[in-house]
């Protein structure tokens, strides 16, 4: 627990999957975190509970992301609780794949609300507290790179969090802010079961893809995350780094 130590980290979207992966790999390396989530209570509050059983320090804070309030109070809870903040994660988001006859104004406001605006509006909040140091990590998607049928809307919001990230690491470089993404490949999480993509035809033809041979896990992602959030990676910035086992 030495990487991350004294500092304080925000994870968007933290109640499960990816999210929450994260979260307890920035408390096992010290960093004290706000555990957010939209609706799930009981899953952050899961979450805390084993960061606080390992030794860490967590807090759940509930909110919609898509929301100015929510997001500036998301931020609010981490200054209350713990003093500062170092580490903002933007890991928040929703998928749902629609061939282009069928999109409707609904599933383009849902996914474009939370994935993109939601990341600009927590970011927005957190920028006013992060300074010298501060790390923010944009969860994005492999799927800029494949470009999978029926994923316009979702491919297009991820496209959209790849330019939001270089966008940023210049605007944010001069104040000692670095910002970067991650793009998962298809990682097995609760959401991805609920929807019967594992041990699927796609997980068979993306393991097909892949030269690892084989599809992602939490515990693949949140390392890369970690590594982005400390000092090691203090020479990294605007940079989009595909966690997909070479699948691309």
């Amino acid at each position: 627990m030495s990487k991350l130590k004294d500092k304080v980290a925000i994870v968007t979207g933290a109640s499960k999957g990816i999210g929450a992966g994260i979260a307890k790999s920035l408390a096992a390396e010290g960093a004290a975190v706000i555990v957010n989530y939209a609706s799930s209570k009981a899953g952050a509050d899961k979450v805390v509970a084993e960061i606080e059983a390992a030794g860490g320090k967590a807090v759940a804070v509930g909110g919609d992301v898509s929301k100015q309030a929510d997001a500036e109070n998301l931020v609010a809870k981490a200054i209350e609780h713990f003093g500062r903040l170092d580490v903002l994660v933007n890991n928040s988001g929703v998928y749902e794949f629609a061939s282009i006859e069928t999109i409707t104004e609904q599933h383009y406001r849902r996914m474009f609300d939370i994935n993109v605006f939601g990341t600009l509006l927590v970011t927005q909040a957190a920028v006013k507290h992060l300074g010298q140091g501060g790390s923010i990590i944009n969860i994005g998607s492999a799927v800029t790179r494949i470009t999978p049928p029926e994923s316009a809307v979702y491919t297009g919001t991820k496209g959209a969090v790849d330019a939001i990230t270089g966008v940023l690491a210049r605007e944010l470089g001069p104040r000692g802010i670095r910002v970067n993404a991650v793009n998962p490949g298809m990682v097995i999480t609760e959401g991805v079961q609920a929807a019967g993509f594992a041990a699927s035809e796609m997980e068979q033809a993306l393991t097909s893809m892949t030269p690892l041979g084989r599809v992602g896990q939490v515990d693949d992602i949140a390392p890369i995350v970690t590594f982005l959030a400390s000092d090691d990676a203090r020479w990294v910035t605007g940079e989009l780094i595909l966690g997909s086992g070479g699948m691309r």
